[in-house]
């Protein structure tokens, strides 16, 4: 396999397609010194995902600072992906939003009440995909 074709950046609407086709994504806060990740089923809204949680942590530190990353990605024996937004959290906190959050169709994966709705609002979006296959000949001769 020739290495340049290893990897290749998507665009946004590619981006945007490889996140709707998923569920399950790592959101990553960060309040001081301390970066926290989570896992969390979603759904695309938009150009932003909604998720939804209970109160803890996750909900406390996403309102101490809204700058959180979001982190989806696939992977098989022939490729894999990853998609990253980079972007601000916001509680949904109007009845309007709510009611817009409910038509969504997001439902927990678990059986615990979440009875916060989530949106994170990308501020910007990057994707890569990825051929996987065996490690080229690290000792020999290298193309530049």
């Amino acid at each position: 396999m020739d290495t340049s074709d290893a990897v290749s950046f998507l665009d946004d609407r590619q981006c945007w397609q490889r996140l709707a086709e998923q569920e399950l994504g790592r959101l990553v806060t960060h309040v001081g010194a301390v970066l926290d990740i989570f896992p969390v089923n979603y759904i695309v809204d938009g150009d932003s995902v909604v998720f939804r949680t209970a109160e803890g942590s996750k909900l406390t530190e996403l309102t101490i600072n809204d700058d959180v990353l979001f982190e989806v990605d696939e992977y098989s024996d022939a490729d894999a992906w990853s998609v990253v937004i980079r972007g601000h959290a916001q509680r949904l906190t109007t009845a309007d939003e709510v009611r817009a959050a409910d038509e969504l169709g997001l439902r927990p994966w678990i059986p615990t009440v979440k009875y916060n709705y989530v949106r994170v609002r990308a501020a910007s979006v990057s994707g890569r995909d990825f051929r996987r296959g065996p490690e080229p000949d690290r000792y020999g001769v290298q193309q530049y």
